[in-house]
């Protein structure tokens, strides 16, 4: 039976592609990200009361200091929870006096708590962070077209990238579709997703070096594209479904704190799976000048 040709069929991938691109820079630009207090400068509590509260009751007492419009999230497990004995309050910028008083009218309305974190962050190392985002993420894909060029080739190494780019881009377009916040934690994930998408297509790159080698003239090198991706099938379902296994787990019963990061980390494994299998090989035939079929 002769396998379902990816590279013949990259109309279909490419549109696939450009047309959640479109969407998430869409979403990007008129809706814009929810940036954390990592970003915008902040204050934060988690606190771990002894008897289980309700979001109402924590943002009637922060109403009383003019904070009514702090993010409150419950830390349970369990998505339809509606009390909960951890709670994580993220404010605007509040000095210390203010915060005592937050606490000293949370324990008297809402009974005795244990302080897990209390953390300020400046709009200025907010800046200073994005900044560094930014480079590091640069700086790892100037590294690894250095790497995959001497490796393999430079048309390997731009294929990589943009692959890369288009993870990076599915990522953010996500957060900002569904207006999810952005922390630090964040940052952290998407140095994860480039390394591991990176990855997966290093993996195909190599099938393809090899099986170039042994080229025949009578097979194009659409079909040695084609048979280099799915030689390497079996192995990319496994390092997906075992690292997604893992994820989607952290994802559900990791906790509220966490939960950005794994979604994070769950979007971008995701499209890296997709951009190696599907797009990475495309992508390659067409900077050497090549039109499928060829």
């Amino acid at each position: 039976m002769r396998k379902f040709s990816i590279v013949k069929n990259y109309k279909l991938f490419f549109a696939i592609t450009i047309i959640f691109l479109l969407v998430g820079f869409g979403s990007m630009i008129v809706r814009g990200f929810n940036l954390g207090i990592d970003f915008t400068g902040g204050s934060i509590m988690d606190l771990n009361f002894q008897r289980p509260v309700a979001v109402a009751e924590v943002r009637d007492v922060l109403k009383e200091h003019n904070l009514g419009n702090s993010i409150i999230q419950l830390e349970s497990s369990d998505a339809n929870v509606k009390e909960a004995k951890g709670v994580l309050i993220r404010t605007g910028v509040i000095d210390d006096e203010q915060r005592r008083a937050v606490m000293d009218n949370l324990k008297g309305k809402l009974g005795e708590f244990e302080i897990q974190r209390v953390e300020n962050v400046g709009a200025t190392v907010g800046g200073e962070l994005i900044q560094q985002a930014v480079l590091a993420i640069v700086l790892s894909w100037f590294l690894m077209i250095a790497y995959i060029t001497m490796r393999f080739e430079f048309k390997f190494a731009i294929a990589a990238i943009i692959a890369l780019i288009i993870d990076v881009s599915v990522t953010l377009s996500y957060f900002s579709l569904f207006h999810m916040e952005l922390d630090s934690s964040f940052v952290a994930a998407l140095l994860t997703v480039v390394g591991y998408s990176i990855n997966g297509t290093i993996v195909i790159f190599d099938r393809i070096r090899e099986n170039l080698k042994i080229h025949r003239r009578s097979e194009s090198l659409t079909d040695m594209i084609d048979n280099s991706i799915w030689q390497t099938m079996a192995r990319s379902i496994y390092t997906v479904g075992t690292s997604l296994f893992a994820i989607v787990a952290i994802f559900l019963w990791g906790g509220e704190t966490i939960r950005n990061f794994s979604f994070a980390m769950l979007v971008g494994f995701s499209s890296g799976a997709y951009t190696s299998t599907f797009l990475a090989g495309p992508l390659w035939l067409f900077l050497r000048g090549k039109k499928a079929g060829e």
